[in-house]
């Protein structure tokens, strides 16, 4: 006896998609994904905070910031100390003053020997010549030719003590004045120093935030090039499962499947004894 099979079987179309699905899910599926491309990366310190450490560490703080300038400082303040004191002047002394002297007053006696030989030719020409009255004249001549002399020495003595007390002064005061800068200095670089280290690392954090951002969009760029293929089969067998849940549905096949040699034989067997029931006497 035949027996008759209905079952719902896909068209060929979704036979085709589903063996196609199964060979690319299995070709991808194999191969181990390379992560490396879009693996987490930290955008290394710009230039700028480079320098800013860099200025921070050798300059910009501590001691090393003012020591230079406070040393600076202290030299000055030995320099102006020697310049005062009664020995201050010397360095400013002209190196020419006393050959100055010296011919002013070789000058000057050579023009007192001169009035000393006039007094003798007026004593002879009165003739009082060697004389009493010439002596006393010589005698006040002379006093008065060296006071003379010694107030021309000592003035100008005077006049070159005076110039380089004036120049050792003025030295002086440029060299108290340097010192007080470098002091300034010293209290103002590690501000000046502070605020340089400020914006290169402001500046340095901009750029090195820049370069994360272009990190991250290169990682998820590439995270989404890998994962790309996974969706795109993911979406084909979503679209596979409604396009087969509908098929199945709407095609059916009847089968009438061929009867094996037991079927055959129970089923002459059940004629057999159908037919001996019918003729058999009551």
């Amino acid at each position: 006896m035949a027996i008759t099979e209905t079952r719902s079987l896909p068209p060929q179309f979704v036979e085709d998609l589903g063996k196609d699905y199964a060979t690319q899910l299995t070709g991808l599926t194999s191969q181990p994904m390379d992560t490396t491309k879009f693996q987490p990366m930290v955008a290394g310190q710009d230039q700028a905070q480079t320098d800013a450490y860099n200025l921070a560490t050798t300059q910009g703080q501590g001691i090393g910031a003012y020591a230079p300038y406070l040393s600076q400082a202290g030299a000055y303040g030995t320099a102006a100390a020697g310049l005062s004191g009664p020995q201050g002047y010397s360095s400013f002394m002209s190196p020419y003053q006393q050959d100055v002297i010296d011919a002013t007053m070789s000058e000057y006696d050579t023009q007192a020997a001169k009035g000393i030989t006039g007094i003798g030719q007026q004593a002879a020409m009165s003739g009082n010549l060697g004389g009493g009255r010439e002596g006393v004249m010589r005698s006040e001549y002379q006093n008065k030719s060296d006071m003379n002399r010694a107030l021309l020495q000592a003035g100008m003595l005077q006049q070159g003590f005076g110039q380089a007390q004036q120049a050792a002064n003025t030295a002086f005061g440029q060299q108290q004045q340097l010192g007080a800068d470098q002091q300034r200095m010293a209290q103002l670089v590690p501000g000046l120093y502070g605020a340089d280290i400020g914006t290169l690392q402001s500046a340095g954090q901009t750029q090195q935030l820049q370069a994360q951002n272009i990190l991250d969009q290169q990682r998820e760029a590439n995270r989404m090039a890998a994962y790309e293929p996974y969706e795109r089969l993911g979406y084909m067998g979503a679209g596979m499962g409604n396009v087969m849940g509908g098929a199945m549905g709407q095609y059916q096949s009847q089968v009438t499947p061929n009867q094996s040699p037991l079927q055959q034989a129970m089923g002459i067997a059940s004629l057999g004894l159908g037919a001996y029931q019918a003729f058999k006497p009551r």
